[in-house]
């Protein structure tokens, strides 16, 4: 009952921040999907994961057996969903991102702390920089398109993750009225993204939903099933081995949304897979975590 509780405090405000954008849409306010997006995936994102990165602290170990780990689980993860994308005949730009990557960040770091710790969140912190090192530079190349490594090599999020690791792996810290700085701009983008999917959830057919939480299913599982076997592979510490589980299986990211949005891909369907995939694991995360703890 208590994890139930843990993970239902967690995303309430989710869908208290997406219904406001909803209810924005519906009484007929103006909102400017292109802007919001751009300022936050250009100033506002890049410097939460800097600032997220560049504060944590974690033993060099442990860091490296959770880091092998982490690149292993999503390469395999990588590689099943483009595979499965294709034999589905879904269109990779929309579904394959999605599908691949989680909400290790405004979901999966708190998550981890209420059910860890401290440590735990030490933990988390190094599985979302992997993944988001590998979302910003390969998802974001899946969503722009072929022939587009340019975009992803002046994507300002690819260099805020780059730049947060350097920090993280030399133990350097940015003046303190410049860390305050940046944590006040990375803190405008968690609101942002979850007001701004309520926004395109407006818009969203009940057909889309169906087909979201199908995939939204199937993402749930395989990913479980990957970072659990993963885990024991590299037998990992009881409470590494657990966050990777938990951050692995975590819902469909709104960053993906975002990213659709910005590179012209189907954010509608996108969407979808974001409400979809964080309702079923209202359910679905306490379980795991009871399987972990």
């Amino acid at each position: 009952m208590n994890l139930t509780v843990t993970v239902l405090e967690i995303v309430a405000p989710v869908f208290l921040l997406a219904g406001i954008g909803f209810a924005w849409v519906r009484v007929g306010l103006e909102y400017r999907i292109q802007f919001v997006t751009q300022l936050a995936m250009t100033l506002s994102l890049p410097c939460l994961i800097f600032v997220s990165l560049m504060q944590t602290r974690i033993d060099p170990a442990a860091l490296t057996a959770l880091s092998l780990a982490s690149v292993v689980s999503y390469a395999a993860i990588t590689i099943l969903f483009l595979a499965l994308v294709r034999l589905a005949r879904l269109e990779t730009r929309t579904y394959a991102a999605p599908l691949i990557f989680g909400n290790t960040g405004n979901l999966g770091l708190p998550l981890a702390l209420f059910a860890f710790g401290e440590a735990g969140l030490s933990y988390a912190i190094i599985v979302f920089a992997i993944m988001a090192l590998w979302s910003y530079t390969f998802g974001i190349w899946l969503v722009a398109g072929s022939g587009s490594f340019g975009k992803v090599l002046r994507e300002p999020l690819v260099w805020g993750t780059v730049l947060g690791a350097l920090f993280l792996w030399q133990g350097w810290e940015t003046p303190t009225f410049l860390t305050n700085t940046l944590t006040l701009v990375g803190q405008m983008a968690i609101p942002m993204m979850l007001i701004t999917l309520g926004v395109a959830v407006a818009r969203l057919s009940g057909r889309g939903l169906a087909r979201a939480a199908t995939l939204s299913v199937v993402k749930l599982a395989l990913c479980t099933v990957i970072a659990w076997a993963v885990g024991r592979y590299f037998t990992l510490d009881p409470v590494a081995f657990g966050v990777l589980v938990l951050q692995v299986a975590t819902p469909v990211a709104v960053t993906s949304y975002l990213i659709a949005e910005k590179y012209g891909a189907d954010a509608q369907a996108v969407a979808g897979l974001v409400v979809a995939s964080t309702l079923i694991s209202v359910g679905a995360l306490p379980l795991i975590l009871a399987a972990v703890l």
